[in-house]
C-alpha cells in the first residue's frame, strides 16, 4: 500500500502503455501521484490508467507520439487542463534497433527513428514542460537513459548515439535550470525484462534481469526529492548503491563526475 507522499502533485509519463513506464506511472499513482499517461497506442494507455485509478489516483491518457512537437505540444496543453502543472516528467518512451548489426549493415530510416525517439522525443517534452516549471520555479525530470550511453557498442549503434546524446543534453540544460528550481537526473533502470528487451539477441537466454519493481521505486523516490542534490547527473538503478551517491553528492559535483567528459591523456592535455 502507497503512503500518499505523492499527493497533490502531477507526474507525466511517456511510453506509459507498456513496459517500464507503464509500471512507473502505476507506482507514481500508489503514491497518491495524479498521472498523465502519454504514448502511440490509445488502449494500453487506457489499460494503464485503469491500473492507475484503481490506486485512487486521477489520471488522463493522451494518445500523442512523442517525436511530433506539435502532438506533444497540445498533448502536454490537455495535461495542464485536465490534471494541473507538471511537477515530474518521466521521459520514457524508447526504442532500439531492430537487430544487431554494424552500421553500414542497418536500415537508414530505422536507425533514425530510434535517434529521434530517444533524443527529439524527450527534447519535445522538455520544450513544452519546462516554460510551466521555469515559471512555477520548481519541478523534476527523470530521464530513462542506458549504461549503453557510457560505452561504444557496435551492435547497437542508434540506440547508443541516441542515450550518450541525451545524456549530454541534460548535461547541458542542468545549469540552466537549475536556478529555477528544477532538478534533472539520468536513470538507468539496468536490463530489467520487458517486451523490448526480452526479443534482443544480446539478452538470449538471460535471467538475472535487473528488478523492475526496484526502477520503480527509484522513480517514486527521484519524485520525493532524495536524488536532488544529484542534479544533472547519472544514476544506474541497477548496479549503484544510490545511498551512497547521495552521501557523496557534494564530491561528485566538485570532482564533475557522473557527466559525459572528455578523458584527458595526460597532465599536458590542451583539452583539459
Amino acid at each position: 500500500m502507497g503512503t500518499g507522499s505523492l499527493d497533490g502533485q502531477v507526474g507525466l509519463v511517456t511510453g506509459a502503455g507498456r513496459g517500464i513506464g507503464r509500471e512507473i506511472a502505476i507506482g507514481l499513482a500508489a503514491e497518491g501521484m495524479a498521472v498523465a499517461l502519454i504514448g502511440r497506442t490509445q488502449q494500453t494507455l487506457i489499460d494503464t490508467l485503469k491500473e492507475c485509478v484503481h490506486h485512487g489516483a486521477r489520471g488522463v491518457a493522451v494518445t500523442a507520439d512523442v517525436n511530433n512537437p506539435g502532438a506533444v505540444r497540445e498533448a502536454v496543453r490537455a495535461v495542464e487542463r485536465d490534471l494541473g502543472p507538471v511537477d515530474l516528467l518521466v521521459n520514457n518512451a524508447g526504442q532500439i534497433d531492430r537487430a544487431e548489426a554494424p552500421i553500414w549493415e542497418t536500415d537508414p530510416v530505422q536507425w533514425w527513428q530510434v535517434v529521434e525517439t530517444n533524443l527529439r522525443g524527450p527534447y519535445n517534452l522538455l520544450r513544452h514542460v519546462l516554460p510551466g516549471m521555469v515559471e512555477r520555479g520548481r519541478g523534476r525530470v527523470v530521464n530513462l537513459n542506458s549504461g549503453f550511453a557510457l560505452r561504444p557498442d557496435g551492435r547497437y549503434t542508434a540506440y547508443a548515439t541516441s542515450k550518450g546524446a541525451l545524456l549530454r543534453l541534460s548535461d547541458n540544460i542542468a545549469d540552466s535550470v537549475a536556478p529555477h528550481g528544477i532538478v534533472v537526473l539520468d536513470i538507468s533502470p539496468g536490463a530489467v525484462e520487458t517486451d523490448m528487451t526480452a526479443d534482443l539477441p544480446m539478452f538470449c537466454g538471460k535471467k538475472d534481469w535487473a528488478s523492475l519493481p526496484y526502477m520503480v521505486a527509484v522513480t517514486v523516490e527521484a519524485a520525493r526529492g532524495r536524488f536532488d542534490a544529484l542534479h544533472g547527473r547519472f544514476l544506474h538503478a541497477g548496479r549503484d548503491d544510490l545511498e551512497t551517491l547521495v552521501d557523496s553528492a557534494e564530491a561528485i559535483r566538485a570532482a564533475g563526475a557522473r557527466t559525459l567528459r572528455l578523458r584527458p591523456y595526460g597532465p599536458d592535455d590542451p583539452m583539459i
